[in-house]
């Protein structure tokens, strides 16, 4: 973190102390390591354009879908560390309608897309990972977004119990925390 943490841990005296109220400097720790996970490496939240292509002729080499399908996929696949938008998917899809990789059909009111012969040749050509498999590019995927997402649902919880708990469940909160962080760092110390 960058050392904007109270001195003293979470305020003096007293270990909810602060000047916002009993809990205010745990719901400032746990928002500021919930930002910290939600911050994206590289500064971008955005993938390469190589990497949507990569993605839609992965998923339709798989089966047709239409576009929100698609962008869902990713997202699971991604374990949440990547959600394009519609406004990179559909392009995306246009483009490789345009180049006769894929097809598009009207389906219950949705075009749903597949790929072409030359679109599957290209698929079966692309002998890398599918993006969500890689840590490369922009946004790390797989177990470190899984770790990311892991740290804002507890910096979340974390945060709920500081504005709702009353003094013996914030202790009994910065207790578990505690246990916690010496794991992690356990963790770490393993060879």
């Amino acid at each position: 973190m960058n050392g904007s943490f109270p001195t003293g841990g979470f305020g003096s005296g007293s270990p909810f102390g602060g000047a916002g109220g009993p809990a205010s400097a745990l719901f400032d720790a746990m928002d500021q390591l919930r930002k910290t996970f939600e911050q994206r490496p590289g500064g971008s939240t955005r993938m390469a354009r190589g990497d949507v292509r990569a993605a839609v002729l992965s998923l339709l080499a798989e089966e047709p879908m239409h576009g929100y399908q698609i962008i869902r996929e990713i997202e699971e696949r991604s374990n949440g560390s990547w959600k394009p938008s519609a406004g990179s998917v559909y392009p995306t899809l246009q483009l490789l309608a345009d180049e006769g990789l894929v097809s598009a059909e009207e389906q219950n009111g949705r075009k749903t897309y597949s790929l072409t012969e030359a679109g599957r040749a290209a698929a079966d050509e692309a002998d890398a990972p599918a993006p969500w498999k890689t840590t490369t590019g922009t946004r790390e995927h797989g177990q470190h977004g899984a770790l990311a997402k892991a740290g804002v649902d507890l910096a979340g919880a974390a945060a709920q119990l500081a504005r709702t708990g009353n003094s013996e469940q914030l202790e009994k909160a910065v207790d578990v925390l505690d246990d916690a962080r010496r794991k992690l760092y356990a963790i770490l110390a393993q060879d």
